[in-house]
């Protein structure tokens, strides 16, 4: 499995994740009531297409639901109790296919990240086989971060196990202004079907290009990989530690996100 990731790592290159610092804590020290109101807005979006079958659906949901609860991930969550971050999940598919699974929701403290991982984990599938329309994904998450204009960052994150194939490419809704002063990073789960390591590898490397050439944007945006859907819990822990942890130089001086 190390031989793979490094294989695979060689093909597709993160993006910069920054810890916050000393000039953080400034910021929030320094922080209004009028503008300390939300440090981060934080939309994630599930692949729930025809590609994605029950078992990989609960992969995904459940492994969220773990990733949300992992230590480390809660701290990144509370490490700001006067500056909160607000998360909202959906799952896509085919156009006007998203789902919204849990609404905006502040997280102000431990019981927050219990409630929202309980209801991702009792969400069952509804049946049916959808095509791909990431465009529509991104424009979807774009719309509902809209909605969050006063917190300082906000991120859409997006997983997918496949390209755009309905709707709307990724590079056509590049200049829509629904993904202004959006981050978006991407979660890119690798298909369990390509059994050869080399052949694998390459094609989970190429579909990780086609997320980071098309799909992510934004300051320190990045693509994180999983192997397969088993890895899923593991790569978004990861994602959401550096989703959490990273910052730009215009959310600590107030400039224009």
């Amino acid at each position: 499995m190390e031989i793979l990731k490094r294989k695979i790592g060689l093909l597709v290159s993160g993006g910069q994740a920054w810890l916050f610092g000393a000039l953080m804590l400034g910021a929030v020290a320094s922080a209004t009531p009028a503008t300390a109101v939300c440090r981060q807005a934080l939309a994630l979006g599930l692949d729930i297409s025809g590609s994605v079958d029950n078992n990989e659906y609960r992969l995904q949901l459940d492994g969220l639901a773990a990733a949300l609860l992992n230590p480390d991930v809660r701290q990144a969550f509370l490490a700001m109790p006067e500056i909160n971050v607000r998360l909202f999940v959906y799952e896509w598919g085919a156009e006007r296919g998203q789902t919204v699974l849990v609404p905006w929701t502040e997280i102000t403290g431990v019981e927050d990240l219990q409630m929202v991982a309980s209801s991702l984990r009792a969400n069952q599938r509804i049946p049916g086989r959808l095509p791909t329309a990431l465009g529509e994904a991104m424009l979807f998450g774009g719309s509902k971060l809209l909605e969050q204009s006063d917190c300082w960052r906000r991120t859409l994150d997006i997983s997918g196990d496949g390209r755009s194939n309905i709707g709307p490419t990724p590079r056509m809704i590049s200049n829509a202004a629904v993904l202004d002063g959006v981050t978006i990073n991407a979660l890119v789960i690798g298909n369990e079907w390509l059994i050869q390591v080399e052949r694998y590898a390459k094609a989970l490397g190429k579909l990780g290009v086609y997320f980071q050439d098309e799909v992510i944007r934004g300051p320190d945006a990045f693509v994180e990989l999983a192997i397969d859907f088993s890895a899923f819990e593991d790569a978004m822990t990861k994602k959401l530690l550096k989703e959490l942890q990273t910052r730009s130089v215009g959310l600590l001086v107030g400039a224009d996100r």
